[in-house]
């Protein structure tokens, strides 16, 4: 069913955002890879996603803090492989701190990458998607987007806005044979996470062992990272026919941290 199909996912070099384009691949979809990173490491992952799966691959470096990049980036990806059929706004950046010692600039740059970019590259690619009728808007959104933890200010806003975003666009397009819904993960081990380990443990006055243990798993009662292939496996899920009533949806995948 998805054999032919055009995908962008944004934030895809790495992470959640690579195993999501990979999945998608595997179903014989074509892949339009975004993010920062190695220059040599990417182009290992877009030749590899092409030489495994039989599809197409390309890759565009577009800023996503920048509005006219992210509709720019989309125009990039219907003008080589024809459309956008599948958008998945996954590019993301985190930062702790308690509120007072929040860096204005990082407040800014977590707003305008986590939240503002998915409005800007959704906007583009939803004219294309109502053209054809039909269309699959993909978010990743966080546990965040439904609850909140401490010294995650912007991160927790932006996500809690794509929350919001992903209702918006999923009424403006239901008749249209789109969907959009928002995946909301716990914590996923990938360069994001691990990155903040040594930020919380800073900020909390702990080691970074006792911020794994105590701090992230403590909020997952299965005490278990969630893996970058359980997420790419809802993404694809949620881009098939047996999906196509979900929308507007946030689908979580947190190890049952929104439960308690």
């Amino acid at each position: 069913m998805l054999k032919g199909k055009n995908a962008v996912v944004t934030g895809s070099t790495s992470g959640i955002g690579l195993a999501i384009a990979r999945a998608l691949a595997a179903e014989g979809v074509n892949v339009t890879l975004n993010g920062f990173g190695d220059a040599t490491a990417i182009e290992t992952e877009r030749s590899a996603i092409e030489s495994e799966f039989g599809v197409k691959a390309i890759y565009s470096a577009a800023d996503l803090t920048k509005g006219s990049e992210c509709a720019g980036l989309v125009k990039f990806a219907e003008d080589t492989l024809g459309s956008v059929d599948i958008l998945v706004n996954n590019a993301g950046v985190q930062h702790v701190a308690p509120i007072e010692e929040f860096p204005d600039d990082k407040w800014d740059l977590i707003i305008s990458l986590n939240l503002s970019a998915a409005f800007h590259a959704t906007k583009a690619a939803v004219p294309g998607m109502k053209a054809r009728k039909w269309g699959r808007i993909i978010n990743t959104a966080s546990a965040h987007a439904l609850v909140a933890s401490p010294f995650k200010s912007a991160y927790v806003a932006a996500k809690h806005g794509i929350a919001g975003l992903t209702k918006t666009v999923a009424l403006e397009t239901a008749t249209f044979g789109i969907t959009c819904n928002a995946i909301c993960p716990g914590y996923v081990w990938t360069p994001l996470v691990e990155k903040q380990v040594p930020e919380q443990a800073k900020a909390r006055g702990i080691t970074e062992e006792q911020v794994k243990h105590d701090v992230l798993l403590a909020a997952q009662p299965t005490k278990e990272f969630v893996t970058v292939e359980q997420v790419a496996a809802l993404a694809v899920f949620l881009c098939g026919d047996n999906a196509k009533s979900i929308t507007g949806s946030m689908q979580q995948i947190d190890g049952g941290w929104v439960a308690e």
